[in-house]
Formats: structure tokens, sequence, C-alpha cells
């Protein structure tokens, strides 16, 4: 079941940028706070960004000064932008959303940077 949508993975050169969408708009169901999570195999399943209320969003440390995630609450969407793209940031990038159901989850988006 697709909860979440996820969208904008590619591929990029270092240094290069790319956007994340994540669509949670199939639903109406309040949503508490907002987050990404990326996942390479082999390791567990990192946060990168959180988005709630409050605190204000925070960043892994690997991530801080690179990626900016915002949310649009009307159209109930939640964006990554990731600048200064690494190879290290190569991973399956997954939409977490928390509401009073549980959390909610979209299917990923790979993002692959070469060097």
């Amino acid at each position: 079941q697709v909860q979440l949508q996820e969208s904008g993975g590619g591929l990029a050169q270092a240094g290069g940028s790319l956007r994340l969408s994540c669509d949670a708009s199939r639903s109406t169901i309040p949503i508490n706070a907002m987050a990404w999570y990326r996942q390479t195999p082999g390791k567990e399943r990192e946060l990168v960004a959180y988005f709630g209320s409050p605190p204000s969003p925070t960043y892994a440390d690997s991530v801080k000064g690179r990626f900016t995630v915002s949310r649009d609450k009307t159209r109930r969407l939640l964006y990554l932008q990731m600048n200064n793209l690494q190879p290290e940031d190569t991973a399956v990038y997954y939409c977490n959303a928390r509401t009073s159901w549980g959390d909610k989850w979209g299917q990923g988006t790979q993002v692959t940077v070469s060097s």
C-alpha cells in the first residue's frame, strides 16, 4: 500500500543538485510531523531531515548546510532540496509522516551521485 509518494530522484554529478518531493494528498489524516530518511543496502535507515513544530527543521550532521527541508501544509507536500551532492549521498530516500493513525511511508526514490 502506497501511503506517500516520493519523486524527484535520479542521477547527479558531485556538486550538483536535486529536489525531492513527497505527496501526501491522497489522505486527509492530520499530519503531526514529516521527515526524510535514506537507506543504503547493508545499513540501517537513517534520519536525514525532520520537519515539525516545534522544533525548527533539523538535519543530520552529514547534510547540514547542503540540504533544506520545507513543507506545504495546504497541498500536503514535503520537499528536500539537496545541493552540493556527494557520492556518499547515494541512497534510497523515503518520506515519513507521523499521524494519529501511525507512521506513513512512501516506497522510496533512488538518488545516485557520481564522482
